[in-house]
């Protein structure tokens, strides 16, 4: 089919999508985070925006748009400062609620499942770290004067979400296990909680200084 790449190049991809996958960053930390406060359900539902995130990431390299963030200075500082008040914001939230990993009896008005969702595919699309890096990463097992350039970048980031599944299914349905032996700690639940917004506050003052190109 022409719009898989050689295998040589696929093989590559795949190696290098597991790795970074397996890398911690701000969804791996929400989705999970999720799973742990409320079940498991709430932790897929949440790693299910990110996944659609990829989905509108690989969307927008395929046809240039994310390009345009990228080359103008003012559209990328507003995602950049967006992405970066919204991580503010959960940090901040999780220390003065632990809205994220708050799972003692007295909460006891859990986040919807589109709540969850919502929260994992804003977290992705307001990072524009994640923007540079597909940008940089899909573009080097394309050529850009291959015809069906496209179908392969869209493809590549089809395959991108199938291989996060894989991985990162089984370490949500994991997490949840957690849920009944932290709620028997709620001394550890807040320790968690500052942990939390330690790890997001970082992300945010990294994408505060995440630099075009």
């Amino acid at each position: 089919m022409n719009f898989i790449p050689e295998t040589p190049v696929l093989l590559a991809y795949v190696a290098g999508v597991v790795v970074i996958t397996l890398t911690p960053g701000p969804d791996m930390t929400f989705f999970i985070g999720r799973a742990i406060a409320q079940n498991v359900h709430a932790g897929l539902a949440a790693f299910g925006g990110a996944l659609v995130g990829i989905v509108f990431h690989s969307l927008f390299v395929a046809f240039g748009l994310s390009a345009l963030i990228v080359a103008s200075p003012a559209l990328f500082t507003a995602v950049k400062i967006a992405g970066a008040a919204y991580l503010g914001w959960l940090a901040f939230d999780a220390i003065r609620h632990g809205s994220t990993f708050q799972i003692s009896e007295k909460s006891q008005n859990p986040r919807s499942m589109f709540s969850n969702w919502f929260q994992g595919l804003a977290i992705n699309l307001l990072n524009p770290k994640i923007i540079i890096f597909f940008m940089t990463f899909l573009p080097q097992f394309v050529s850009t004067a291959d015809p069906y350039a496209s179908g392969k970048l869209l493809f590549l980031g089809t395959l991108f979400v199938l291989i996060a599944m894989v991985i990162l299914v089984p370490l949500i349905a994991l997490a949840g296990q957690f849920a009944a032996w932290m709620k028997e700690n709620p001394k550890v639940t807040r320790i968690v909680d500052y942990l939390f917004a330690g790890i997001f506050g970082a992300f945010a003052v990294r994408i505060l200084f995440t630099e075009r190109g």
